[in-house]
């Protein structure tokens, strides 16, 4: 994996072998906090929200998340799915605590080194847990109330964007529950839909026209 540094100056990995990024060229966290903070997690106004990530990646979004719920006060349980868990040495060549303007790399660091299938609190009032299996082996049993669906598009790995997940993250996804993805495509859209969401196609992060937020009404 190589880092590459995006357009707003945050790193970004991008896969040789897949041809793919990690996320957006036109700016790793200016589309982060686009798709999964403001049109996902704080649409959500609970004072105890349960996440579930569909992909961990870089920890971009999980950072993120405990920032902006450190910012808005309220607790967070933030479980995240990787099967392909980075090397601290590639975490360490990430730039996302200095581009956030943080003191420290402390936070990031703590994240990935913070201990697979346990819940740990990272910070007052912000569990994570991460588990490292596939999506295939996730079995749906927690309540969500924000889904951020993050894995490499359809085109790239087609088998995590089936029909079943959606379903199965519909079932378990509390009421006036919120799933994002940068993905707009109109087959994924469909399945949404068809499994029960309301789904609806909003502005994108720069460089992309739209995306999705799909409601659980």
């Amino acid at each position: 994996m190589e880092v590459q540094i995006t357009a707003d100056g945050s790193s970004t990995l991008f896969v040789p072998s897949m041809e793919e990024h990690y996320h957006s060229t036109n700016g790793a966290i200016q589309e982060s906090q686009h798709v999964y903070i403001e049109a996902g997690f704080n649409q959500c106004k609970k004072k105890r929200i349960q996440v579930l990530e569909m992909g961990f990646g870089t920890g971009l979004n999980a950072l993120l998340t405990c920032l902006e719920a450190q910012k808005r006060g309220v607790s967070v349980v933030y479980t995240s799915i990787e099967k392909f868990p980075l090397s601290l040495d590639l975490v360490d060549k990430l730039n996302y605590s200095k581009c956030l303007g943080l003191p420290a790399n402390d936070l990031f660091r703590q994240m990935h080194e913070s201990p697979w299938g346990e819940i740990i609190e990272i910070r007052p009032h912000f569990f994570l847990r991460k588990l490292h299996i596939d999506f295939a082996d996730y079995l749906f049993a927690d309540p969500c109330d924000v889904v951020y669906y993050d894995a490499f598009a359809p085109n790239k790995q087609a088998e995590v964007w089936e029909k079943g997940f959606f379903s199965s993250i519909y079932d378990t996804m509390l009421d006036m529950g919120v799933l994002t993805t940068y993905c707009a495509k109109g087959n994924i859209r469909r399945m949404l839909q068809e499994v029960g969401f309301t789904v609806f196609r909003i502005a994108g992060p720069p460089g992309k026209r739209e995306m999705l937020r799909a409601v659980k009404d």
